[in-house]
Order: structure tokens, then C-alpha cells, then sequence
């Protein structure tokens, strides 16, 4: 009996022995990257350099960052090392990596940030980001699903922006950051209901012009999806082509397109590698796709997929509808 039970564990210990070795010689003969966890699971991996797998199926990289951004980095690393504990020390080191468009590694740090200040909702808030940046959209949702809990009952302050406007004007707060991220996270889900919810409570919150067109843009598009052009028109009758915008000119050209104050045609040939220009793209590509130009938004669609704004929300949206043609 003795002997049956060592010549089952060795043949066990041997097969395990097999089954790490050939999951080893897979690894390599793809290139992937090391896999990384967190507390909610091991990210998916990728090839070597790749931050994520589109939804299309093609490896996303990172581009070269600036000097500027990584002497940022330098001086968050810096901060971060003398007081590893600090939550903004976390917060802003983790934002610079990601900046740098080490996305994978910006989670790794706030979830680090969550172990030390699980009470905190800016790191739910900046990890939740960044899991809409690799394409975990369900983290994501948890993330800021998690971060609306904590912010209720609290006072909002204002997020300092890291890479601030000419004016030097902060236009966001912790709050209005959840919101506005929790509904693109829900919107991503195309769940439209809950989207619309988290949408319309950063909205409620007042704070400024760029906000309301900002939060205004996805309103419309969702009402349009969920099939109430009224609804649509209505959410943008408090926006007009005199309002103070600092920031959000994309966002606010899009909904005076919306009330049929700017054509169509007028943006449709904006260069989507930026942020503002994804935004454009993908609103003018929705609003071919509202009023039945089926094949007209999709080839935008497409066409905006060969820019280089892969971590755009207006790419990563188009990229969503893409999957689900």
C-alpha cells in the first residue's frame, strides 16, 4: 500500500513537473509579459511591450513619452520613495506611470494604494481608469461601483489635472470624476439604464460649462441608443454656443451638432489621434448610426481603429460596437 501511494505522488509530481514546463515553453514561444495581479485576479497577458489586447483582437502599445513625462515620473518617484505611505505620494505616482503609458504597472500601484488606504475612493477612481484603458471594463465597474460607496456623505474637492489647462483652472472634482468614469464604465457594458444614472448624477453636481457639455455629449448618445429621440433633444436644450468652456470644445461642438447648430460635415474630418478628436469621431460616427447610415458609421468606426488614440474613450467606445457588429 506504502508503495502504490509513492508511485501515485511521483507520477503526479512528474506530470505537474510536464504541465509547468509546457505552460513555461508556451509563455516563451509567444512573447508574452509576466503576469501581474492584483487582489481582484491576474491580468490577462500580452505580448512582450503590449498593455492590452483590443477588443478586436489586435496587441495595443504604448507610446514613446515625452522627456517632460517621464521628469514628471522622476520627481513622483522621488516623492513616493521618501514616503511610500503617503496617499497622494500613491496617487500621483501612480498617475505619472500611467501617463507614461505604463498602464499595467499604474494599476499595480493602486492597488497598492487600496491595501494601504482601503477607505480612499481616489484610488478606486484611478485604478478604475486604468482598467478602462487595458480593457477590463467589469474591474473597472467594480472599481467605481466601490468608489461611489465611499464618496457618499463626504465633501468633494477638486482633482488637480496632470497635465493642467493654459488657464490653470481646475475643472473636476473626486466626485464628478467617479460619476462621469462609472458611467463610461457602464456605457462600455452598453448597459444603458445604469449609464444614463451615473451620467446624470455628474451632471447634477453643477459645477461648470465644460462639465455640462462633457456629461451632456453622453446623455444624448444615450438616450439615442435606448431609442428616445425626445428624451435626446431635451437633455441638451441647457447647452448653447455661448457657454464658458475651457476645456470640453470637442464635447461642446458635438452637442450644438446634436441640436442640428453645427453640421455634421463640419467635423467629420477632425484627426481622431487625441483625445478630443477620438471624442469628435466616435460622437459624429453615432450620429451616422442614429439616423440610419449603418455603413457610414461603422466605416468611420474602422477607420478611426488605424489612429494611434487606442486609449481614448472615444476609441475604446467604437472599439465596443466594432466587437458587437
Amino acid at each position: 500500500m506504502k508503495n502504490l501511494k509513492f508511485i501515485l505522488l511521483a507520477a503526479a509530481s512528474i506530470l505537474l513537473s510536464a504541465c509547468s514546463a509546457e505552460d513555461q515553453q508556451t509563455s516563451e514561444d509567444m512573447g508574452q509579459s509576466d503576469e501581474m495581479v492584483t487582489e481582484s485576479g491576474i491580468l490577462p497577458m500580452v505580448p512582450d511591450g503590449a498593455q492590452a489586447m483590443s477588443l478586436l483582437g489586435k496587441p495595443l502599445y504604448p507610446a514613446e513619452p515625452s522627456q517632460a513625462l517621464l521628469d514628471n515620473l522622476a520627481e513622483a518617484k522621488a516623492n513616493y520613495d521618501a514616503d511610500p505611505d503617503d496617499a497622494m505620494n500613491i496617487i500621483w505616482y501612480g498617475r505619472r506611470v500611467a501617463y507614461t503609458g505604463d498602464y499595467r504597472r499604474a494599476i499595480e500601484i493602486f492597488t497598492e494604494g487600496i491595501e494601504k488606504h482601503p477607505e480612499d475612493a481616489r484610488m478606486y477612481r484611478h485604478r478604475g481608469h486604468r482598467y478602462i484603458s487595458i480593457r477590463e471594463i467589469d474591474r473597472a465597474v467594480a472599481d467605481y461601483e466601490m468608489a461611489e460607496k465611499l464618496i457618499q456623505g463626504t465633501e468633494d474637492k477638486i482633482e488637480p489635472d496632470g497635465a493642467p489647462n493654459p488657464q490653470g483652472i481646475y475643472l473636476t472634482t473626486t466626485h464628478s470624476n467617479i460619476y462621469y468614469h462609472l458611467g463610461l464604465s457602464y456605457y462600455l457594458k452598453q448597459d444603458w439604464e445604469k449609464a444614463l444614472a451615473a451620467f446624470k448624477a455628474g451632471q447634477d453636481l453643477g459645477l461648470n460649462d465644460d462639465n455640462i457639455v462633457s456629461t451632456g455629449h453622453w446623455i444624448y448618445m444615450i438616450h439615442r441608443r435606448m431609442g428616445n429621440e425626445e428624451a435626446a433633444q431635451a437633455s441638451v436644450q441647457n447647452i448653447h454656443k455661448d457657454m464658458t468652456i475651457v476645456e470640453n470644445m470637442s464635447y461642446h461642438n458635438l452637442t450644438l451638432m446634436y441640436k442640428g447648430e453645427i453640421p455634421p460635415a463640419e467635423l467629420v474630418n477632425i484627426d481622431p489621434n487625441d483625445p478630443s478628436g477620438a471624442a469628435i469621431a466616435y460622437g459624429v460616427a453615432n450620429w451616422f448610426l442614429y439616423n440610419g447610415e449603418t455603413e457610414r458609421a461603422y466605416d468611420l468606426m474602422e477607420r478611426f481603429m488605424n489612429t494611434s488614440s487606442w486609449s481614448a474613450f472615444g476609441f475604446i467606445a467604437a472599439e465596443v460596437d466594432l466587437s458587437k457588429r
